[in-house]
């Protein structure tokens, strides 16, 4: 994200950039958002699942963030402030999302299931590499928006991002234990349906990525010469993991937790426009005296 925008208060907090934007700062607003960009966007793809429509999510929300930055009064970090709204925002909208169709499991599986399989050889699978990983995580992200939105949230905060239960509940607003519950019950309920049919995780299971390739491109599913997740990142969802250094056994839940967590943390297709939109917007400019 530097590389877009020079970042002239490396060392200042968020607490001080933001005074500095409520006093007409721009630069400081234009940091903050770069700042917090990455981890509202990723949120939002793995909300809803495409692109286009997480884009316009982060940049709603950063408006929103904006709007009420005076209400900003240092009483808990400016990162658990923010989350709470971002996470408000993605739960209670009734914005339509434009590919977003929620199923049960076992009608998504079997859609899995119905598509056709054919064997690569070595030379295919290196030549398709970057769409087999396309397909994984296109395939994996469509099984989180089989869950409620409750739950899809929690299972990002709690188990990608690996936040704490009690930040978790403060950004809920839910009780630790509730919030502990919730992430327990859907991770069972995500691992459940992941060992009986998804090949990454148990290999007795007959469904492969690589073999279902050919016919998600016939599908029109996957464009290998326009990819969309597979794309544009320089790091995995386990760098915004607030514990960092993740390490794995042989567990199903933890080879769960890896197939999410080693997803890429995106940077979103219209970074920089996002940001000077946001800084255009004429209520924010009348807000902050621009």
């Amino acid at each position: 994200m530097k590389a877009l925008f020079s970042d002239n208060y490396p060392d200042y907090t968020d607490t001080e950039l933001v005074h500095l934007a409520l006093e007409g700062d721009k630069k400081a607003l234009q940091v903050i958002i770069i700042r917090h960009q990455l981890f509202v966007y990723n949120l939002a793809l793995k909300m809803v699942g495409n692109v286009s429509d997480a884009e316009d999510l982060t940049q709603e929300v950063f408006i929103k963030v904006i709007t009420a930055l005076s209400k900003f009064k240092g009483e808990s970090k400016f990162t658990t402030w923010l989350y709470r709204i971002t996470v408000n925002h993605f739960i209670n909208t009734k914005r339509q999302y434009s590919k977003l169709q929620r199923v049960n499991f076992e009608t998504y599986f079997n859609a899995i299931e119905a598509v056709p399989n054919h064997a690569l050889n070595d030379l295919e699978e290196k030549e398709l590499k970057n769409t087999i990983e396309e397909i994984r995580i296109n395939c994996t992200t469509g099984m989180l928006l089989c869950l409620s939105k409750e739950q899809r949230m929690i299972y990002i905060l709690g188990e990608m991002f690996e936040i704490d239960h009690n930040l978790g509940a403060e950004i809920l607003g839910i009780t630790a234990g509730n919030f502990r519950i919730k992430l327990m019950r859907t991770r069972k309920e995500l691992y459940n349906w992941m060992n009986q049919k998804c090949g990454l995780v148990n290999t007795n299971n007959p469904c492969r990525c690589a073999k279902k390739t050919r016919g998600y491109i016939a599908q029109g599913k996957v464009n290998p010469d326009n990819l969309q997740f597979n794309t544009r990142y320089t790091s995995k969802i386990s760098a915004l993991s607030k514990k960092k250094a993740v390490s794995f056994t042989n567990t199903v839940e933890d080879l769960n937790k890896k197939v999410f967590q080693s997803q890429p943390a995106q940077t979103p297709i219209q970074a920089s426009k996002i940001v000077t939109d946001i800084l255009n917007n004429d209520l924010i400019k009348s807000i902050l005296d621009f």
